[in-house]
């Protein structure tokens, strides 16, 4: 769940490592949530793998937040045949991301937790995550391309708009709030992402027998 009080000057963005900020491009950013960390542990998680000797490894993406002492998650593992290319891991890493950020966001969304936090599909994570995941394999740093505004001026459209987690994204592409004080129609509306943020598809090759979907009792269940 994202407050006021957590707003940052988006010119300093490459240096942190919390809080929001608000992009032209990407309109809200969850700091947490595109740091990439995740990702990272997932893609160190299959180059392992692919060095393990085994025909076939196990890779498992978690999801997860705390508050007041309580954390609650969602975990996927998959199955993967030795001998992915990097670009296909990258893939498969994409897919496993979305996969369990719909799940995660849908957790948050449910009983009992709608009663405290708008953190479920709030209008920064999903995008946001997608940024974590490019931080990884694509530009660390990839602030100056989206357009990071002020302190000043991400309070100007939060307090205008109102919360972040009022807007519902249910999908991985950025809502935009555009500036109350330079726009004659100000009105949120859905952005583009740019093109550094669409160079890998996700994977669905399912039946290859490339990848598999594993249960919680480790059996193999088909996609």
């Amino acid at each position: 769940m994202s407050v006021r009080e957590e707003i940052q000057d988006g010119r300093e963005a490459g240096h942190l490592r919390s809080g929001i900020i608000y992009t032209e491009v990407l309109g809200w950013i969850d700091m947490g949530h595109a740091r990439g960390d995740d990702v990272r542990k997932l893609l160190s998680d299959m180059h392992q793998g692919e060095h393990s000797g085994k025909d076939y490894y196990d890779v498992k993406y978690t999801q997860s937040m705390g508050r007041g002492g309580l954390t609650i998650g969602k975990f996927i593992r998959w199955r993967i045949r030795k001998g992915r290319s990097l670009f296909e891991r990258y893939s498969i890493a994409l897919s496993m991301m979305m996969a369990l950020a719909h799940r995660f966001e849908g957790l948050q969304s449910n009983f009992p937790f709608y009663l405290y936090t708008d953190s479920g599909f709030s209008g920064e994570d999903l995008v946001s995550d997608l940024l974590g995941f490019y931080r990884v394999v694509s530009y660390s740093n990839p602030f100056p391309l989206l357009q990071p505004v002020s302190k000043e001026e991400a309070l100007r459209r939060w307090d205008y708009y109102g919360p972040i987690g009022s807007f519902k994204n249910t999908s991985f592409q950025p809502i935009l709030f555009p500036d109350p004080m330079k726009s004659a129609l100000a009105l949120p509306v859905k952005g583009v992402l740019p093109s550094f943020m669409r160079t890998v598809i996700p994977y669905s090759d399912f039946s290859s027998g490339n990848v598999k979907i594993v249960s919680r009792d480790g059996t193999v269940v088909n996609w």
